[in-house]
């Protein structure tokens, strides 16, 4: 681990070269945040948990691109697994042939998976992977209509935005799919009533809740939606493209909870972090109610779907899970993580709690109650609610060397997901950095005023 005392540097708000084209010709506005966050800066090396940028700083990474590099950064043994694919040159997509590595890739996803999962779908991205379930468990069911946990996040295509109710990601894109119903997470007694009538095909929901706030359910929780749903004849599906591939300390979370899905679908980790590809795991039942005819063989593909480039990267990626025991390892990992961090937050009224499981985990933070600090935080949350954290975030990267993000429909909770090699020492330091960060917000004007000031910024961008 390098341990070298960090250089921070000044990030310039100016566009650079390296991001004027991407400025003009892809998303302007992204690279304005990024500016007004002081998080524009360009990376040379990424390796394992740790970014080293041209300028000389060395990055911990604890986002890890929200759950995609489990196996950490350009892992080498993933890296030369892809380099000895392409130089067979063999059929990498040629579409007309038993394509033999998929069908590697997804026995051994099944064999991890359990639970009579024995088909496999794979695809891109884990929104194509929703997209899939969706179709699939009307199929399965003969019923149109969905249920889905508020506060999910499942992708951003037409299908998968049908089943997330926050209006930032759904508003100015028109009629979505529309029967669909969202219920509160966690609420039993909601999903009862609405599988009471027996029309929905599926219920679609994560086994923890991401972006909605790093919220785990109780093992009871998801063990009775599965019987509701099966009890309704309704399809239990599990969105686990960020909870699955030994995110949460078991290759998916659903072991833990010990619940057996009709369904699950994978993604991100998957693809060690190089090439795009999802999975979505179901019963021979499902996939016989899609293709159950020669005529039908075809009905439902993708054009990248079983490219031996993804196929290879998923199972280097397994072996790089399974060698390196990186499941296990995050489930004790984690556990003394979330203690250290709870032990040095216990003494900030702002922060309200510290959950998570394996190295997926959050810390939520709460107004401050100190009534000059809190006139400040009003001011500027009333220009943006997620301005709070992304100082926090802000200030982790620019002072701190840490990259870290809120969850998307929870502003006022912090991700800290790094690569599942993550070093004890890499965790302290980052307890010991939010901490510093925490402390000054509850201490100094000068976070307030700063933060103010960047929320005027942004107003005029």
């Amino acid at each position: 681990m390098h341990m070298a005392t960090r250089r921070v540097a000044p990030v310039s708000s100016d566009v650079t070269a390296a991001t004027s084209n991407y400025q003009e010709h892809v998303n302007p506005q992204w690279v304005a945040l990024l500016n007004l966050l002081g998080m524009n800066v360009e990376y040379e090396r990424c390796l394992g948990c740790e970014l080293f940028t041209k300028d000389g700083r060395r990055i911990l990474d604890f986002l890890s691109g929200y759950c995609v590099h489990n196996a950490g950064h350009n892992h080498p043994y993933i890296i030369q697994a892809l380099k000895d694919e392409m130089d067979k040159c063999g059929p990498a997509m040629l579409q007309s042939h038993v394509p033999e590595i998929a069908g590697e890739l997804a026995g051994r996803l099944c064999k991890l998976a359990g639970g009579g999962l024995a088909k496999v779908y794979f695809g891109s991205s884990g929104s194509e992977g929703v997209e899939a379930a969706i179709k699939f468990a009307r199929a399965a069911t003969g019923r149109d209509a969905i249920v889905y946990a508020k506060s999910s996040f499942h992708g951003l295509t037409a299908g998968a935005l049908s089943l997330m109710n926050d209006a930032f990601w759904r508003d100015g894109f028109g009629p979505l799919l529309t029967d669909t119903q969202g219920v509160p997470f966690g609420d039993i007694a909601a999903l009862e009533g609405v599988l009471a009538g027996k029309r929905q095909a599926a219920f679609v929901v994560e086994p923890l809740q991401a972006e909605g706030g790093i919220h785990v359910p109780s093992r009871e929780y998801l063990q009775k939606a599965q019987e509701l749903c099966h009890r309704s004849g309704t399809l239990f599906v599990l969105d686990e493209v960020q909870t699955g591939m030994s995110r949460t300390g078991t290759f998916l979370a659903a072991h833990q909870f010990e619940v057996r899905p009709d369904m699950v679908v994978l993604a991100k980790a998957l693809s060690g972090g190089l090439m795009p590809v999802s999975a979505v795991l179901m019963t021979d039942k499902i996939y016989h109610a899609v293709y159950s005819s020669l005529k039908r063989a075809i009905v439902h593909t993708s054009t990248f779907s079983e490219n031996s480039l993804s196929m290879r990267a998923g199972l280097a990626t397994l072996d790089v899970l399974e060698r390196e025991e990186l499941g296990p390892r995050a489930l004790n990992l984690g556990e003394t993580f979330r203690a250290k961090l709870r032990r040095e937050l216990a003494g900030f009224d702002m922060v309200k709690e510290v959950r998570g499981m394996g190295l997926l985990n959050g810390i939520e933070f709460v107004p401050p109650r100190k009534l000059a600090f809190r006139a400040l935080y009003e001011a500027f949350h009333g220009i943006h609610p997620a301005m709070f954290g992304q100082i926090v975030v802000m200030r982790m990267f620019r002072e701190k060397g840490i990259l870290t993000q809120i969850c998307g429909n929870n502003f006022m909770v912090l991700k800290a997901a790094p690569p599942l090699m993550v070093t004890s020492e890499q965790l302290d330091e980052f307890v010991s950095a939010i901490r510093d960060v925490v402390e000054l917000a509850q201490t100094s004007p000068a976070f307030w005023t700063e933060a103010l000031g960047m929320a005027r910024r942004a107003v005029n961008i």
